[in-house]
């Protein structure tokens, strides 16, 4: 049986890797997972329920009723859903309750674009080819400032990159699962590059690993 082919894509926040997964599925015919997504569903249902995001137990058993029906749900990409979900992810009892899931979507066939930041390392050790897609803080947050005033969201500069700057420390600092680059994964530079660039070297870096 021919073995699901699986691109791992880590990055901290605001890199761009959402963007360039979603191309990269599309141009290989595979099923794409933002498994940020996921955890922001939970936050989502934690907060709709009152509940308090740090209570392992609460927000363990939102995890493992999560409704895969609603991860397509507009309210996941509020700014402050993003926030809420960097809390509840570092919760080790809702990591591995997700943590099935991810792997179940990665091993069906044909395969799948994963992006998030411990694919590489956790998720799919195993990647057929692995990516770290990153940027300087501050173009990362000059894309989001952009991202969000286009929504007509009223922020500063200053406050997107304060944002971002904390999310960074706690998907770095996290005990369970932290933000990392594999061993094996390769590093793209994107702070340079406009969205068809980085894509091509991308897909050059991708066709290199599957070649080896």
């Amino acid at each position: 049986m021919t073995r699901p082919l699986i691109i791992a894509i880590d990055g901290p926040a605001a890199s761009g890797k959402g963007t360039l997964a979603k191309r990269i599925a599309a141009h290989y015919g595979l099923r794409y997972l933002d498994t940020g997504t996921l955890y922001r569903a939970v936050a989502r249902d934690v907060l709709a329920a009152n509940g308090d995001l740090r209570d392992a137990v609460a927000a363990t058993a939102v995890a493992r009723n999560l409704d895969p029906d609603t991860l397509d749900d507009p309210f996941l990409r509020d700014r402050g859903v993003g926030e809420a979900a960097s809390i509840v992810a570092r919760i080790p009892e809702v990591r591995d309750t997700i943590l099935q899931y991810q792997r179940d979507f990665a091993a069906t066939p044909p395969g799948a674009v994963i992006d998030g930041r411990d694919i590489g390392t956790i998720v799919c050790p195993d990647a057929s080819a692995k990516l770290f897609v990153t940027a300087t803080l501050q173009e990362r947050a000059r894309r989001r400032y952009h991202e969000l005033r286009a929504k007509t969201f009223d922020v500063t500069r200053d406050q997107v990159e304060g944002e971002i700057r904390n999310r960074d420390r706690r998907d770095l600092e996290r005990e369970v699962a932290p933000l990392a680059q594999a061993e094996d994964a390769v590093l793209l530079e994107t702070t340079d590059l406009d969205i068809e660039a980085a894509f091509q070297a991308a897909l050059l870096a991708i066709e290199g690993l599957l070649e080896r």
